[in-house]
């Protein structure tokens, strides 16, 4: 098997990565600005967003392939923020797979390693070929391979020179959506394998969910939410980021009581409730669900009791997908929300046209662009409180 450690003999300290202030503009035009962030060493490390947003941006700075305008780039305690690239103990995965189609596999690989004049690269170049599980096609050449066989090649060659951290610009961004999956867990168990930190530049928030242990959510050269898969779609800080990672239905509202564990607020007329204490009341506060938390109730049908907050509607819109029915339901304020209905069987369908009440738990319901006014042990308060710490 591969030697596991990274170049520091296994201090993980050493392979974090940290970005101080670092500002990028071209022309007038700022593409990261002030941006501040410490990439845990060890970790799968995403940053997501749109095209423009200054994640790609980011990334060529910490690989040292454009310069920063301002602030500073460390590895460690190493600052490489005027080193050139190639003197910097990262390497680069990039969409475009950039094999040597008259070298074999295995020459691919060993490029690298003979560059710097390394003589016996056999069995380094065997062990990553059965790490990214393509033991027996050294001799291959790369228009015998598939795309996502190619994109494994490209990650071996990066890997063998034992980079302090793997840079990932949109590597599966060229393959099919069945292959692209499957690579998304392949990239997973191979950085927990080698344990090396992985940066990955994507605007799939499904692939950035899958692989990640850590997300930025980028929004106009800043990070607009930081923290775990899990932590960023249940309790998203801004519209932006609920809308961003999945759908969202967001309803805006005046805040009615605050006390106890919990806000209520006034939404067109119905009453909602929201665990943790926000705003104070004649406080505008908008509120999200997720589509797939909500349930359509036909109307003259009684919610279940723990389904606390109710939005009527009338069904627009049916769809099918497999997994779930998807139900598009118009308010009597005019706006659209969605729900999610799972095809586990037996449940009963609505119909388009049909006057239904969208229903969820109080729990499920998170504020948006807001911050607690009580940072206690509530739930709601402490969770979003940690999202933006």
């Amino acid at each position: 098997m591969p030697d596991r450690r990274s170049p520091a003999e296994g201090d993980r300290t050493s392979s974090d990565v940290r970005i101080e202030g670092v500002t990028k503009r071209f022309g007038g035009f700022t593409a990261v600005d002030d941006l501040t962030l410490t990439i845990p060493a060890g970790s799968f490390f995403a940053l997501l967003g749109p095209s423009g947003c200054g994640k790609t941006t980011t990334l060529r700075m910490v690989a040292g392939l454009e310069q920063p305008t301002g602030g500073r780039i460390l590895l460690g305690e190493d600052d490489v923020t005027d080193l050139r690239p190639y003197k910097r103990p990262v390497n680069t995965v990039f969409q475009s797979y950039a094999l040597f189609p008259h070298l074999s596999i295995a020459e691919n690989v060993a490029f690298g390693l003979r560059r710097r004049g390394v003589k016996d690269v056999g069995r380094q170049v065997d062990e990553m070929l059965e790490l990214v599980e393509l033991g027996g096609f050294g001799r291959r050449r790369p228009g015998q391979l598939s795309g996502g066989q190619q994109q494994r090649v490209a990650l071996a060659r990066a890997l063998i020179n034992r980079p302090r951290v793997l840079l990932l610009d949109e590597p599966l961004g060229a393959l099919d959506l069945k292959l692209r999956r499957q690579m998304q867990l392949e990239l997973k168990r191979i950085q927990t394998e080698v344990g090396i930190t992985f940066v990955h530049v994507t605007h799939d928030q499904e692939e950035a969910m899958t692989m990640a242990d850590t997300i930025a959510v980028m929004n106009a050269g800043r990070v607009e939410q930081l923290g775990g898969p899990e932590q960023l779609y249940e309790r998203p800080a801004s519209r932006y980021v609920a809308n961003f990672l999945g759908q969202s239905n967001c309803l805006d509202g005046v805040v009615d009581e605050v006390g106890g564990d919990g806000t209520l607020v006034t939404v067109q007329g119905c009453r909602l409730r929201i665990p943790g204490r926000y705003g104070s009341p004649g406080a505008r506060l908008s509120l999200g669900v997720r589509p797939e938390k909500t349930v359509a109730v036909p109307a003259g049908e009684a919610p279940g009791a723990a389904l606390g907050n109710q939005v009527p509607g009338t069904v627009t819109d049916v769809s099918f997908t497999g997994l779930s029915t998807q139900y598009l339901v118009r308010t009597p304020w005019g706006q659209e929300i969605s729900v999610f209905a799972q095809n586990a069987g037996g449940e009963r369908r609505v119909a388009a046209g049909e006057q239904i009440t969208v229903v969820w738990r109080p729990e499920h319901t998170f504020p948006l662009d807001a911050a607690p006014t009580e940072v206690a042990e509530q739930s709601g308060a402490s969770v979003l409180a940690e999202a933006r710490s």
